[in-house]
């Protein structure tokens, strides 16, 4: 005998059915969209503010530039949060949040660079007017 995931009450019907009335289906899928939300906003609030930490560091003119790791802590740079990454030929890893990145070294330096876009993502987004 099968239990609604919503409200656990008895599941009659179909032996895949999983909740008991449209109404607990909806609540079901309410709950957890509003769940995900929630994380997906606080995640990205603290990708916002990462790059805005290395873009304030960097600047609009310079393209590379090498901080002390204290730098970033002091401005509450949250290291564990970027969106990708990637491995140069030498096995170091450059972490990026959106279009800036960083590599860290051994002695607490970390170097921020400024990428380009690539053309096809220029255009999608019409970044050739700005």
């Amino acid at each position: 005998m099968k239990k609604c995931k919503m409200c656990s009450k008895k599941v009659v019907g179909r032996s895949d059915k999983l909740f008991c009335s449209v109404k607990c289906k909806s609540s079901y899928h309410r709950k957890l969209r509003r769940k995900t939300k929630l994380i997906a906003i606080t995640i990205d609030e603290i990708l916002h503010r990462n790059r805005s930490i290395l873009y304030e560091i960097i600047g609009d003119v310079a393209t590379k530039k090498m901080v002390s790791r204290i730098v970033l802590e002091k401005k509450k740079f949250q290291f564990i949060y970027h969106t990708h990454t990637h491995k140069n030929k030498y096995g170091k890893t450059y972490f990026y949040v959106y279009d800036l990145a960083w590599m860290s070294f051994s002695n607490n330096e970390v170097l921020i660079i400024k990428t380009t876009f690539k053309s096809e993502i220029k255009t999608k987004l019409n970044l050739d007017t700005i």
